[in-house]
């Protein structure tokens, strides 16, 4: 017996020492040395201050800013724990609501936020991304056509020329990735920075 077990034992520890420790560490630690940004999160600082993450999207509400694709992330009710209650972008719960096309929760939600979007630019056909949200509820970019449906009441609540606004947005748009992968994206966080940037520089 303890011809077969010895090792069987031997190559267990091995594999876990190597698959366990060793080679994340190792990974950890190149990924730090080549890739240090990255590595740590990619975090976006502000005046020296982190402001938040390039992956993982913000809740931004006011009129002044451009606002991030629905999500529809939870976290526990402080005042029921075995009740959820609404967080959007909540990294610590990632996921979709599992809602399908039958459930009418879903049906009022989209339908109240075609209706506030259609009211907010009613010449332009509200873009799929700014109603739906994704699986893990995460998403930190909208689609080009998103942030310029969204680029009228940016001007308007910010007293800007429309057209500044829409230049800003193209400035800020990613291109496919090698030209051929993904869809071209504007990352929403780095957009509003961008615009407080812009509003600091003309003095409003």
């Amino acid at each position: 017996m303890l011809t077969h077990l010895r090792p069987t034992l031997v190559l267990t520890t091995a594999l876990t020492v190597v698959t366990g420790l060793a080679y994340p560490l190792a990974m950890t630690g190149l990924a730090g040395t080549l890739f240090p940004a990255k590595a740590a999160g990619s975090l976006v600082e502000r005046d020296g201050v982190v402001v938040g993450s390039a992956l993982i999207g913000q809740s931004f509400t006011g009129e002044r800013y451009f606002h991030g694709r629905p999500s529809a992330t939870t976290a526990p009710d402080p005042a029921d724990a075995t009740k959820t209650v609404a967080a959007p972008y909540n990294a610590a719960n990632s996921g979709g609501s599992n809602l399908g096309p039958t459930s009418q929760a879903l049906r009022d939600r989209v339908a109240d936020d075609l209706a506030r979007l259609k009211s907010e630019n009613p010449a332009a056909p509200v873009p799929m991304d700014l109603v739906t949200t994704s699986g893990s509820g995460l998403d930190p970019d909208i689609s080009p056509e998103a942030a310029l449906f969204q680029a009228p009441r940016i001007a308007r609540t910010r007293g800007l020329p429309e057209d500044r606004v829409r230049d800003l947005v193209a400035a800020q748009t990613q291109d496919r990735l090698l030209g051929i992968l993904g869809e071209p994206r504007v990352n929403v966080l780095a957009l509003n920075l961008a615009l407080d940037a812009g509003q600091v520089r003309t003095g409003r």
